[in-house]
Order: structure tokens, then C-alpha cells, then sequence
């Protein structure tokens, strides 16, 4: 017959990590700190949207800070267990700019290297699509660096269209990394045909 365990019964029943997601308009400063060491951790990680290397934290309070002060943006953070750990934003069109007006963009979308592997990346997304539609945009577009391979899978599976590829999207470490362009329709077309209209 055996003793006890040396380090007594500790077993550790794992409970499922809550997503949520929602749009905000104001960050709470342990928010706003949550935001910026997500990022910090994400740009580390080879993510990010334009910076190689983490920014100082005031420059990433700074950023956010201005983010929600521009009206073409919408900002949808994600938390994992009510912690943010990742963003998307919506970009809306110019209002100069009649011809595109029924396309949006999403962009800096990113989840923190801890935090992956929840669905929070999917969440975002889909946030980010349900706030198109809501605001009646019937096309969403977006690019990524070609080396996010898992961002570039979750596009497809949730039926983004690829169209063109940039071979010097970005520079990382003084090298070219190619970029990748998708859309995806977020309406049946109206004519019921995908074809060029003047």
C-alpha cells in the first residue's frame, strides 16, 4: 500500500477560459494597461500591425488613446477570463469617398501569444463582421503579413478570399516579408453576380 503523495492530493480541475468580446469607446486604465501588454506581447511574437518591436509603454497608451478618438475607427477588444488579450478594429471608408462606401476594413487585429488557441481570434473577427453588417456594409477587406499563417488560416475557414499578394508588403529585420490581400462579401450580391459594374 502506497503513502500520500509527497506534495499532498492537489488535483486541478481546468474550467474553460470565458471569451468575450466587445466593442468599446472608452478604456478603464487597468483596461488600457491590459491593452498595451497584450500588444507588447504580440508584437514580440512576430504579430502586430506595423511595429518589428515593441513600442515604450506611453507610446502604446498613446496609440490606443488615439484609436478611439477617430471616428472612421471602431475598436472590439477580446478578454480571456475578463483580462483583454487581444483587439480587432473597423475601419470605416472616407466620407469623401461615395465609390468605396459600401466596403469597411478590418485591421490590427491581434491576440496575445498566451492567450491563443480559445477562439478569441474567431470571436474578434466575427465581432468585427457583426459591426459591418450592423452599420450595412456589404464587403469587408483586409491584409496580413504572409508569415501569420494562423491568421491567414482562420480567414479562410471563415470565408475571406484571397486576390492579390504584395511581394514587399512589410520589412522585418531589413528583409521584404510578402503581404496577403482578402475580401469577403457580407451580403448576397444584388445583381447576383461578383462581376466588375462602372
Amino acid at each position: 500500500m502506497s503513502g500520500p503523495h509527497p506534495l499532498g492530493d492537489h488535483r486541478v480541475s481546468r474550467l474553460p477560459a470565458v471569451v468575450t468580446v466587445d466593442r468599446v469607446d472608452k478604456l478603464k486604465a487597468g483596461d488600457l494597461g491590459d491593452l498595451c501588454d497584450a500588444t507588447a506581447a504580440s508584437i514580440r511574437d512576430g504579430g502586430g500591425f506595423g511595429w518589428v518591436v515593441p513600442p515604450a509603454p506611453d507610446v502604446l497608451e498613446r496609440y490606443w488613446r488615439g484609436v478611439l478618438l477617430v471616428p472612421e475607427r471602431v475598436l472590439f477588444v477580446g478578454r480571456l477570463d475578463g483580462v483583454i488579450a487581444g483587439s480587432a478594429q473597423l475601419v470605416r471608408p472616407p466620407r469623401n469617398n461615395e465609390a468605396q462606401a459600401h466596403a469597411c476594413s478590418l485591421t490590427t487585429a491581434f491576440v496575445a501569444p498566451w492567450a491563443r488557441g480559445h477562439g478569441l481570434a474567431r470571436a474578434l473577427t466575427l465581432a468585427v463582421e457583426d459591426g459591418a453588417r450592423a452599420e450595412g456594409y456589404q464587403v469587408i477587406n483586409l491584409d496580413v503579413r504572409s508569415t501569420q499563417t494562423r491568421a491567414i488560416s482562420l480567414y479562410e475557414s471563415l470565408g475571406y478570399t484571397r486576390w492579390g499578394r504584395h511581394p514587399d508588403y512589410a520589412r522585418v529585420g531589413g528583409r521584404p516579408v510578402s503581404g496577403l490581400f482578402f475580401t469577403k462579401r457580407l451580403d448576397p450580391d444584388p445583381a447576383g453576380q461578383d462581376s466588375e459594374r462602372p
